[in-house]
């Protein structure tokens, strides 16, 4: 790491802290919203399209998030925005019931979870270049434990006092990691040459970040596509309350915490990091096909952990592939290039979804989607193994030594 033990013990955990705190707000109405916009009138396709303004409005933001914290090295001040967005999107929603502003309020959210930019810098600032890997571990191990926590007492929630109170309770946890927000620390701005436009297109071409970037967008579209999107629709549909809805994607969501940890940590230095990637691919892929498969909710739910597992491996390697080659005066840009384009498949996997929802079944929509998955196993393979690209040791900088 870069500091003293006495700085990073105060850094480290008030960081992932705010961290949990940011993605508990944003996760508390995922296990119901689907539901909650068909209950209100939606068709698939706009429940669809609601849930997947979430990434379009990232894909649109993060670029110009993460040039201009490169240029001017804010992080934490793009944070403390990003939390105060949270909290406008869930008392927004706490207080209209039309279709059109929850849309627009969930752009918001989608705005607020563009700063995750800053927090992956941010936090990966704290460590040294070579340990990027155990850093965004970390890091989307508290991402993934907010989400979690956020989903389990969203779901409790609505199903004790009420769709509404989902959002309120997200609202207040947010209002909560605003506070602290404040208190973070931005590291010493480093001697790096402001970002120009010409910057920009080196990063933006560079060829290790579009492949990862390309496979994001991919595991992204198969994730809003199923457990953030339609898998607890299609728990309601044999017999889930809206606590249910909650466990089942408390369940997806947990063991997807724990493997971002422990992959980041351990595993990408035994089995290497492109390894990771395709397993993680796989898991996705065959527990998404099994999920129309799935008679009871308790069926529904090991399908559900196991594909978690396989997320939790893949999307901390991906994301620290994006940054973990580029100089510091570059790694906010690259991850705004590589979290926006990730945004596409946010964007498209819930509308996918709905419009096969709409025109097929959703069950036939599982079955294409968890197909796409193992797909894109292979595709890992192609781009990752057999084209030798160098995205990175697979060994850990201990093992080098």
């Amino acid at each position: 790491m870069n500091d003293t033990p006495e700085v990073r013990n105060y850094r480290i955990p008030l960081f992932c802290t705010v961290t949990l705190m940011f993605w508990f707000s944003m996760y508390t109405c995922v296990p119901i919203l689907t539901a909650y916009v068909e209950y209100l009138g939606a068709s698939y396709k706009m429940a669809g399209l609601i849930v997947g303004m979430y990434g379009l409005s990232q894909m649109l933001l993060r670029i110009p998030v993460g040039v201009v914290s490169d240029r001017y090295h804010k992080h934490k001040w793009f944070i403390v925005f990003g939390l105060f967005f949270s909290v406008l999107s869930g008392v927004g929603i706490l207080v209209t019931q039309e279709l059109t502003w929850i849309l627009l309020l969930r752009a918001a959210a989608g705005a607020a979870a563009a700063t995750w930019v800053d927090f992956t810098v941010l936090f990966a600032s704290y460590y040294r270049q070579e340990e990027t890997t155990q850093a965004i571990g970390t890091i989307s191990f508290y991402n993934s434990l907010g989400q979690m926590f956020g989903i389990l007492c969203g779901g409790w929630f609505a199903d004790r006092y009420g769709w509404e109170s989902s959002f309120l309770i997200g609202a207040a946890a947010g209002a909560l990691g605003l506070a602290g927000a404040f208190f973070l620390v931005e590291t010493p701005k480093k001697s790096t040459q402001p970002m120009t436009f010409k910057g920009m297109l080196e990063v933006g071409s560079d060829k290790r970040l579009l492949t990862v970037s390309f496979l994001a967008v991919l595991f992204q579209l198969l994730t809003f596509a199923t457990v953030f999107g339609f898998t607890p629709v299609y728990a309601q549909s044999i017999g889930a309350t809206k606590l249910d809805m909650g466990l089942l994607t408390f369940f997806s969501t947990f063991p997807m915490a724990i493997a971002s940890l422990v992959g980041g940590r351990y595993v990408a230095r035994k089995l290497g990091e492109n390894h990771i990637i395709i397993i993680g691919f796989i898991f996705s892929g065959i527990f998404t096909i099994l999920i129309p498969f799935s008679s009871t909710l308790w069926m529904l739910m090991v399908t559900q952990c196991l594909a978690g597992i396989g997320r939790g491996l893949t999307a901390p390697v991906l994301m620290a592939l994006s940054i973990k080659h580029m100089d510091a005066g570059r790694r906010a840009t690259a991850m705004g290039f590589y979290q926006a384009i990730y945004g596409l498949g946010m964007f498209a996997g819930p509308l996918v979804m709905g419009v096969a929802g709409d025109l097929l079944t959703l069950r036939q929509g599982f079955i294409m989607i968890g197909a796409l998955g193992c797909a894109t196993a292979l595709l890992s393979h192609a781009l990752l193994m057999q084209r030798g690209l160098p995205l990175g040791d697979t060994r850990s900088a201990n093992d080098q030594a």
